[in-house]
């Protein structure tokens, strides 16, 4: 009887252990100071392996609405990471520069830190830990 028993509470206690899968973090983006409402804001939520190499470990794109955007990226696990974002004004997927290397179209980055140069993988970083964020980013 006791083996019996003992077989059923631990075939339901890894019963429970299968059906609650554990989820990643939401984080939420608000950009509401974009130049005009022409084009897209791309987003990429990077690892500093991903920063500045190209596109992130999830990458979003969205029209604009009154100068202002909103993404949310799901499932995002426990770690570091930086969001990049571009007013792609031109719609080409890539930011455009001036003749003197300047950018054209506008950016912004977790942290907004606006420095000289490329940003940084340090100033924009932030933790994702056991809750969920609301992060604004500003261009």
């Amino acid at each position: 009887m006791k083996s019996t028993v003992l077989t059923f509470v631990l075939l339901v206690t890894s019963l429970f252990g299968f059906a609650q899968e554990e989820k990643g973090i939401t984080i939420n983006v608000v950009i509401d100071n974009v130049a005009s409402d022409e084009g897209k804001v791309l987003v990429s939520l990077h690892t500093a392996d991903t920063f500045m190499r190209g596109g992130g470990i999830q990458d979003l794109e969205s029209t604009i609405e009154n100068g202002k955007v909103e993404f949310t990226f799901e499932d995002v696990p426990a770690g570091t990471y930086a969001i990049m974002a571009l007013h792609d004004v031109n719609e080409n997927y890539r930011m455009d520069y001036e003749a003197d290397g300047r950018p054209k179209e506008s950016y912004g980055m977790s942290g907004n830190e606006m420095i000289m140069g490329p940003p940084n993988f340090a100033d924009a970083k932030f933790e994702v830990e056991n809750e969920n964020l609301e992060l604004a980013i500003r261009f």
